[in-house]
């Protein structure tokens, strides 16, 4: 699946936190060190605990060696702990692993087990595997290329504010990949995701602006949105810009360039 303008990479964070198995004095005490940035005692007081079955402390230790953080980074021993985490229900372990299994990190790159883990944590409602999740079954790794069912997680994720995943969307209804053709279901969540600074969406939805589709054709919100998606990085911004610019009077500009000063002053926020 392509993008408008440009493809999205997937990206994945590594995420630490907790699912409330047990916050005992020793959990909250790794919890201190890791905040303040002493490794060796958070792993100190998660290693016996993760040893014992603690989920938090299984999933936190293998963020710790999937970071190299008070350890060398060793991506085997981190699928022991979040595999360990992962088999109690722990999403966000479940996820890290898809991850882990799609990209062949420490082991040996398997897209039907990293399809098996996302699919747990995206049931659980995990924003992070949803999104995943979706970009393989837009692709078809692991299993048939599916846009419907690229475009039903894709859309759980969006729900949920994840900004790519509302670019992604629009992107799918603006091409009727999976769904009918809608340009005012895509200016919809172009709309969600440039609001949340993603120049991509920006981008695409000065686009739409110079095009008419899914939205009154006019050129200084086409202009404005190219000029703030350059701002913010992308090159095709600048393009669109220049090239509405060549249709514009000098007021028109002047508009257009106060209109951009204004929506970065409110954060992108309707503009």
């Amino acid at each position: 699946m392509k993008n408008l303008i440009f493809t999205i990479c997937l990206t994945l964070a590594v995420l630490l936190g907790s699912v409330g198995t047990s916050w005992g004095a020793d959990f909250q005490k790794g919890v201190a060190a890791y905040d303040s940035g002493d490794f060796a005692t958070a792993l100190r007081e998660w290693r016996p605990l993760a040893e014992k079955g603690d989920a938090d402390a299984q999933f936190n230790l293998g963020v710790m060696y999937s970071k190299g953080q008070g350890v060398p980074q060793d991506y085997k021993t981190a699928v022991k702990w979040y595999t360990l985490a992962a088999e109690q229900g722990v999403a966000s372990a479940q996820t890290n692993l898809g991850h882990i299994y799609d990209k062949g990190q420490g082991v040996p790159q398997d897209y039907k087990t990293a399809l098996k883990w996302f699919t747990l944590a995206a049931e659980q409602g995990h924003t992070h595997a949803q999104h995943n999740l979706g970009w393989m079954y837009a692709k078809g790794d692991g299993v048939p290329q599916d846009y419907k069912t690229a475009l039903k997680w894709f859309t759980r994720a969006a729900e949920q504010g994840d900004a790519d995943a509302q670019f992604i969307l629009g992107t799918m209804y603006a091409k009727g990949d999976g769904v009918p053709q809608d340009y005012k279901t895509a200016v919809k969540w172009y709309t969600l995701a440039a609001e949340q600074g993603v120049a991509s969406a920006q981008t695409n939805l000065g686009w739409m602006y110079d095009k008419g589709y899914g939205v009154k054709q006019d050129n200084v919100y086409a202009h404005m949105w190219g000029n703030i998606a350059a701002s913010n990085g992308d090159e095709n911004g600048g393009k669109l810009r220049d090239e509405v610019a060549k249709t514009m009077t000098p007021a028109d500009i002047s508009v257009a360039q106060n209109f951009a000063r204004e929506c970065v002053r409110k954060e992108y926020i309707g503009c």
